[in-house]
């Protein structure tokens, strides 16, 4: 009779490799905040990083092939008046990015193909209803165009980005909102609080479903779910001690397990392969990435697999999504790990296999850049879906640049009701309440993403304020294009000063042109 002792899984020898130098990017000035976030995110085309600037908060986007040492002149995102918290890329155009801010606001981005070649400082939408700093975003799994903002003023805001509205203000904490995460197929969002709570609430009606107590520990507390619908959470003792946990949604006050790593003060943040069902446990300032394997069919369900050991610490990371991963060396997992020379290294892991074949069980069908909803069919119609899967056989081509066009709407804010009725006399129907507040919606259609919806007839606005508004965003247009021009200009003046050439003395500006070009 044969006993087993090691248990068997594919990912059981699964290890860390560092890229050569020539394959990182160097001289980066990478944020210096001490805010709980890791700074960094990547898609199969390019890399973002938080970085220190002076008067305001800022960010650069850089092709994903662009390696090696950057120019201290590199182009940056600029648009943010105090520090950025958080940057994230949307899971369905890979050349639109959203950034959150201690300046209280969300703003969109969209980076061209190829990067930037002059600063970008107009976003295609600004958000704002926080009235305190914005700490975390994450866009929607499966609906176009939803967007989901975490304030220190304790609430989250579900937004639509196609039209630059609030759609919802989940407002069911009394203290600092440490996480919040939506589940696999975005109808659900689980939270961590400062008071020591875990929630889940419905991602449309905001309503807490479930609540339980989480780690004992006063530090933060992060939480996630899994695939499968179970959460893994990972916070401190009341000795300090850091912990993980697996607990069933409906269960929260009575975890399955919960196992005490170590005794550093780093923040434990899970990062969360759903293919694979493989975690990753890491901190800001650790020098270590454990991972795991959760299996729900065999005790004690989070299994150890291996640590990735380093030399230096890291101020943090970014993760490519699965369709950006190199099939043809059997990587499952790639972070950005950012360091605080200004280097950012990319770390692969690796199943070892004897065959250069496509592995099939190691690369089942995994999420695509094509949205399973429209954010119409998500808020208006009620509909869930999983998320639209693809195959990486043959490997994944990354779709050129599509813009994202905005049929901004006016914030609640500004429509709040008067004593005779609804503001500027628009007929306000109940679907549109957002918190108590009526929310009048422009009559015309909306373009997000090259395919046109269309917004609820019943939403009217008296003529003249529908033509103010278009006014309104003709006079921003003018003011964008204008910005746009100067800074042009001041490029190509100091691309003239660097070549020797004189302002203005190229005969017939073909010349300049050539000259230009040329750089």
């Amino acid at each position: 009779m044969s006993v087993q002792v090691v248990r068997q899984s594919k990912f059981r020898h699964v290890y860390g490799q560092p890229e050569k130098k020539e394959f990182c990017y160097d001289d980066i000035r990478v944020t210096k905040s001490s805010w709980d976030s890791m700074f960094c995110s990547v898609n199969p085309k390019f890399l973002a990083v938080v970085t220190e600037a002076a008067g305001g908060g800022a960010f650069i986007a850089l092709p994903l092939n662009k390696f090696g040492r950057q120019d201290k002149d590199t182009p940056i995102i600029a648009g943010h008046k105090q520090s950025v918290t958080d940057i994230q890329w949307c899971p369905f155009n890979d050349n639109v990015i959203a950034s959150a801010s201690d300046d209280c606001t969300v703003k969109i981005w969209q980076v061209p193909d190829g990067g930037l070649f002059i600063n970008m400082t107009e976003p295609i939408v600004t958000l704002e209803y926080h009235q305190r700093r914005v700490a975390f975003i994450q866009w929607h799994p499966t609906a176009n165009n939803i967007l989901m903002s975490v304030g220190a003023d304790h609430k989250i805001v579900i937004w639509n980005v196609g039209t630059g509205e609030p759609l919802k203000v989940i407002d069911g904490h009394t203290d600092i909102i440490f996480s919040a995460a939506f589940n696999y197929n975005g109808s659900k969002i689980v939270t961590t609080c400062k008071d020591k709570m875990i929630r889940i609430f419905d991602a449309r009606s905001g309503e807490l479903l479930e609540k339980g107590k989480s780690h004992e520990g006063t530090k933060s507390a992060r939480a996630i779910f899994l695939k499968d619908g179970s959460i893994l959470t990972t916070g401190f003792s009341k000795m300090s001690e850091r912990q993980y946990a697996l607990r069933d949604e409906t269960m929260l006050d009575d975890p399955i397990i919960m196992v005490e790593v170590d005794t550093s003060n780093g923040i434990l943040v899970p990062l969360y392969d759903p293919d694979t069902s493989v975690v990753f446990l890491t901190a800001k300032g650790d020098s270590q990435i454990r991972y795991f394997e959760v299996n729900m069919d065999q005790p004690p369900y989070v299994h150890y697999i291996n640590t990735f050991l380093s030399s230096e610490p890291q101020r943090g990371l970014g993760y490519l999504p699965k369709r950006g991963m190199d099939t043809s060396i059997n990587e499952i997992f790639r972070l950005y790990k950012l360091h605080g020379t200004g280097k950012v290294e990319p770390i692969h892991f690796l199943v070892p296999r004897k065959s250069d074949n496509f592995q099939a069980d190691l690369y089942p069908d995994t999420a695509s850049d094509i949205p399973a909803l429209s954010a119409e069919e998500w808020w208006n119609e009620k509909k869930d879906a999983n998320p639209v899967l693809i195959s990486l056989k043959g490997g994944y081509q990354a779709k050129s640049a599509q813009t994202l066009q905005v049929a901004k709407k006016s914030n609640v804010l500004d429509k709040m009701p008067s004593k005779g009725g609804a503001a500027g006399g628009g007929a306000v129907n109940d679907a549109d309440e957002l918190d108590g507040v009526p929310e009048a919606e422009t009559n015309g259609n909306g373009t997000t993403n090259g395919t046109k919806h269309s917004l609820s007839p019943d939403s009217k606005l008296a003529p003249n304020l529908e033509d103010s508004a278009v006014v309104t965003e003709l006079q921003d247009e003018v003011k964008r294009l204008r910005k746009m021009i100067l800074s042009m200009d001041k490029r190509i003046k100091a691309l003239e000063e660097k070549q020797g050439i004189k302002p203005g003395s190229v005969e017939d500006g073909e010349a300049s042109t050539k000259q230009n070009g040329a750089h």
